[in-house]
């Protein structure tokens, strides 16, 4: 089975495009990340900040708060979800751009910062990706991502994923796995490959609690970028299934709060020298 990347990326782009005001409506869910994320990137007044993979921009109106003065984009390969963000947004320091991370269309050392939210494993060359954020960060600028951790550890995406592997037929093409990049070594490598240094891998535990298995499931549903969009095409009745059989893989959640599947985060901050 061979991997299409001009599939993968239609595929990710019409599932956010799609789940875009859901996405942004369940921010709450992340919040404890996306403040660590914005943490670790050490914002300042007046800077000049990019962030990819910004789907609704939820990221990027935080990061507009803290650089006051300065100027966020927002960029992602689905203009819908941009276009929803640029509905909600509040700020009149953050600006949107549809590219392609292997692309950007931004000239060389134009941002201090660059952010990307869970979106680095998505990227089918995640090398060519990372050479564009390296060029167009100024030297001494900082480029700080969240990736999922090793499977095991992320059950907030894996419950459903191995619901989705035992009830439905393989898929036919090739799919990147969001824990690509959950392995430390392997991230840290990745990154000194595309010419950064002083990278910092911090784990963060996002933990989010649910009522009941079908919670978490439309959870599940509403952040799943190309997942949504197949899932979108399946019929009810296999939806209904798959949204009654994920408590079996949610069980060793279960906590007296509800389901609570602490999942593991890997927050990287690399410098651009």
């Amino acid at each position: 089975m061979s991997f299409d990347s001009a599939r993968h990326k239609r595929e990710e782009r019409a599932g956010y495009n799609l789940i875009a005001a859901r996405y942004a409506e369940g921010a709450a869910l992340r919040a404890s990340l996306n403040a660590a994320l914005l943490a670790a990137a050490d914002l300042r007044t007046g800077q000049r900040v990019l962030d990819l993979a910004s789907g609704p921009g939820v990221l990027a109106g935080l990061a507009a708060e803290a650089v006051h003065g300065g100027l966020v984009v927002a960029s992602d390969i689905a203009e819908g979800a941009l276009q929803e963000g640029r509905r909600r947004a509040a700020a009149d320091n953050l600006a949107y751009a549809a590219a392609d991370a292997e692309r950007l269309t931004f000239a060389d050392a134009v941002f201090d910062r660059l952010l990307c939210g869970l979106g680095l494993m998505f990227f089918p060359a995640a090398e060519k990706s990372l050479a564009e954020m390296r060029r167009v960060l100024r030297p001494g600028g900082l480029a700080v991502f969240s990736v999922w951790g090793e499977e095991a550890r992320a059950p907030l995406v894996s419950c459903a994923l191995q619901c989705i592997r035992r009830l439905l037929p393989p898929p036919k093409a090739e799919r990147l796995s969001p824990f690509r990049f959950g392995n430390r070594a392997f991230l840290k490598q990745t990154l000194e490959d595309a010419g950064f240094d002083e990278i910092e891998l911090i784990p963060h535990t996002l933990s989010c609690t649910f009522s009941s298995p079908q919670e978490y499931w439309q959870a599940f549903r509403d952040m799943a970028g190309g997942a949504a969009a197949g899932l979108s095409r399946l019929p009810e009745e296999t939806l209904a299934r798959l949204s009654h059989e994920v408590a079996r893989e949610l069980a060793p959640w279960r906590r007296d709060s509800g389901y609570v599947p602490e999942s593991e985060v890997l927050i990287a901050v690399a410098r651009r020298v």
